[in-house]
């Protein structure tokens, strides 16, 4: 899997002088790409749709709808059901999944960039505000930062700001642990494969002492969980976070 991650951004492919010199990345140009698959895939569910259910598409693009639906509705209630967020939870996960996934493709995966996943946690951080403003009025937010007692306000303040950081670091930390413990697994299986076929007598060691013959099948098993499993399950857990803070944000 090609995958690396990096905390201040991705390799230049190149810039738009016209806009100011506006730098294009690998994560800018991936992430479009990925965009314009989830915009295909659904124009795919969702054409010749019929009341009467009559194609395997339309039935996936029904369950789909249905489960994010019920998440939606089980996590954050009906209101934000009916208002629409469905839709922004069901884009997120999407977006998060493929967006991981596509490093096993060969492409540079944009969760691998932190700059990817501020970007959304700061979506998140403005609805979560939007709806504190709502619940409680610009007066009830700011009364907000000064409960249980006044002292706490810088900690509170804090544990504000933190909300959105936790977030993308946490998506980040597991991708790129994932990462690390990929690359550290394949560079000890070559230098092991090393150590064993190095050993046979003569041109047999020479030849196969310097294939990594031990990096073939076993790599692609411990895959399934770092790669695959993990992509998905980091895209459900920022997915709840999400809906649980905005959910929480409207009852205070």
């Amino acid at each position: 899997m090609n995958r690396e991650f990096t905390v201040t951004g991705a390799k230049v492919l190149f810039e738009i002088p016209v806009l100011g010199g506006i730098e294009i990345t690998e994560t800018v140009v991936n992430t479009w790409i990925v965009m314009a698959v989830i915009v295909g895939l659904c124009l795919f569910l969702t054409s010749g749709m019929q009341v009467r259910c009559k194609t395997r598409r339309q039935v996936v693009a029904e369950f789909i709808v249905k489960k994010v639906n019920a998440m939606v509705g089980e996590n954050m209630g009906e209101h934000f059901l009916q208002v629409g967020y469905a839709p922004l939870i069901a884009t997120i996960m999407g977006l998060s999944a493929l967006c991981s996934l596509s490093g096993m493709v060969g492409m540079f995966a944009p969760t691998s960039d932190l700059s990817t996943l501020l970007a959304w946690s700061l979506v998140v951080f403005v609805l979560i505000t939007y709806n504190k403003f709502r619940a409680g009025g610009p007066v009830g937010y700011i009364k907000g930062y000064f409960q249980p007692i006044p002292v706490l306000l810088p900690f509170n303040i804090i544990s504000e700001v933190a909300t959105p950081l936790s977030m993308a670091f946490r998506h980040f930390g597991n991708i790129a642990s994932g990462t690390v413990i990929m690359g550290l697994l394949r560079w000890a299986l070559a230098n092991l494969s090393f150590m064993i076929f190095s050993k046979l007598p003569g041109v047999l060691g020479q030849v196969f002492g310097q294939i990594p013959i031990l990096q073939v099948g076993i790599p692609a098993v411990f895959s399934i969980y770092f790669d695959i499993f993990s992509s998905l399950l980091q895209a459900f857990i920022f997915c709840m976070l999400t809906m649980m803070y905005i959910g929480s944000a409207a009852e205070e």
